[in-house]
């Protein structure tokens, strides 16, 4: 049990926090929480940072306070992690600039993973250890040291320092990963699910950037997501220094699935005919996960797919089977 007391806070989808009063490595950040929650002045922050950062000068003009008790509230805000602040240059030498941090957050009073323990199987994939590919530039990959052979060069895709790559991307075509097919016959699955952090990609960066990346299991196309944009203005929590400023950063946390009623991303269904039945999964060794932006396409904006040391979260591909 001691274990169980130092698991990290669980983020479970960009910006959304989870935690669990059951646990009591969470009980320092839920008081943290409940501190900066308790605040009218601290809540007007946050509603001024949900959609766009401000600095500390701003903040404190439009709320009519003194700029040292602003500093004082966006501190407490941070020591939550509510909200992120980053140095930017400014008119007059270098200025802080904040913004809201999550979209969500949930405090459970229960065990929510206890059931679980006993009917999951859950394996983590290395972005780089994909079996097959055809992409186009822009294309390329890097590890936490960067580059990894050379910008927009098809040909590091087949290098073999490939399975060290800690971020993926390319403008078009598709990886494809093969997953070790650990169904067990005796059990009654209830959802194939695969998750991974992805944006997607532009020259650079670009916020505004909509790309339709869709994601086949076995050969199955079971959904297509609407990445909005490249994201690049704030630094990936995770990413290495080696990484520039004024390129891809981080992505967001999404969740493609096949359960027995059909496919779901992020939980929610989509138009999609693929059902666990359908997969056939009983017929090979292996599951295969394709990420694809297709040539036809209607925003044919590439892809970027975020290693364990990349991007917001500590992960490479997530599949887990849910009995």
């Amino acid at each position: 049990m001691a274990g169980k007391e130092k698991a990290p806070i669980k983020i479970i989808g960009e910006r959304d926090i989870q935690l669990n009063l059951s646990n009591p490595g969470h009980h320092s950040q839920i008081a943290k929480i409940g501190k900066a929650l308790s605040s009218p002045i601290r809540l007007n922050i946050l509603n001024l940072l949900k959609d766009t950062a401000l600095s500390l000068q701003e903040i404190a003009d439009i709320l009519h306070i003194p700029v040292s008790s602003t500093a004082l509230h966006i501190r407490t805000l941070e020591d939550a992690r509510l909200i992120i602040t980053e140095t930017q240059p400014g008119l007059h030498g270098s200025m802080r600039v904040c913004i809201c941090s999550i979209q969500s957050f949930l405090l459970e009073t229960f065990e929510a993973e206890a059931d679980k323990v006993n009917n999951a199987v859950t394996l983590d994939m290395p972005v780089g250890n994909y079996h097959d590919f055809h992409v186009e530039p822009t294309c390329g990959l890097a590890d936490e040291n960067g580059i990894l052979g050379a910008f927009d060069d098809i040909r590091s895709f087949y290098s073999p320092l490939r399975t060290r790559a800690q971020l993926l991307w390319f403008q078009q075509g598709f990886v494809e990963y093969r997953f070790p097919n650990l169904t067990n016959p005796l059990l009654e699955l209830q959802e194939l699910a695969f998750q991974m952090e992805l944006c997607s990609e532009a020259p650079g960066f670009l916020e505004e950037w909509p790309s339709d990346i869709t994601v086949s299991v076995n050969g199955r196309e079971a959904a297509t997501y609407h990445s909005p944009g490249d994201f690049g203005s704030r630094r990936g929590r995770l990413t290495p220094a080696s990484w520039c400023n004024g390129r891809t950063q981080y992505g967001l946390l999404k969740t493609f699935s096949v359960k027995r009623d059909g496919s779901y991303l992020d939980g929610l269904p989509v138009d999609s005919e693929v059902t666990l039945e359908s997969l056939n999964l009983s017929a090979h060794p292996y599951i295969t996960l394709r990420v694809e932006v297709k040539k036809e396409a209607d925003h044919v904006g590439g892809v970027n797919i975020f290693g364990e040391k990349y991007g917001d979260f500590p992960q490479g591909i997530l599949m887990s089977l849910t009995y």
